[in-house]
């Protein structure tokens, strides 16, 4: 293993880490509130996309169509989310929020935003910039290496 490996190695290892413990301070800090963050994520981008198809949910998301299609299910059967028919495309429906979603949705943005405040209070403006920066490059890369 070369000098470039062995780095590309380390990089892969703390990112790993990193990411199991940001999953898991927002898991402690939002699991309070009864919806899990993938469920309370979904709500959120079905709210601000709306009226919005399952599969551009699930991309704004980072999920699999099957995966949205589950939870879709779920924030449905609780009264969060409604289906309506897509004027354009009788085959496709619209996700749209409740009342009650566009609250829940709401409070779990703030929720969020105020986590994420907590999380990250130990970085400078220049750190979280360029984390922000570096994350967006990576995802970028891996998702165009996914669709070639």
């Amino acid at each position: 293993m070369n000098d470039e490996q062995r780095t590309a190695a380390e990089l892969a290892d703390a990112f790993g880490r990193a990411a199991k413990s940001v999953v898991r301070a927002f898991d402690e800090r939002l699991g309070d509130r009864g919806v899990s963050t993938p469920r309370s994520k979904l709500l959120a981008e079905i709210e601000r996309l709306q009226p919005a198809r399952s599969a551009e949910v699930a991309r704004a998301v980072g999920i699999t169509q099957a995966t949205a299609s589950t939870l879709v299910e779920a924030l449905v059967r609780e009264g969060l989310v409604a289906r309506a028919p897509d004027e354009n495309d009788r085959r496709a429906v619209r996700l749209t929020t409740t009342d009650e979603g566009r609250e829940q949705a709401r409070r779990w943005r703030a929720d969020y935003t105020a986590a994420a405040h907590e999380m990250f209070a130990g970085l400078t403006d220049e750190d979280k910039t360029a984390l922000t920066r570096l994350l967006n490059k990576l995802g970028d890369a891996l998702a165009g290496s996914r669709d070639q």
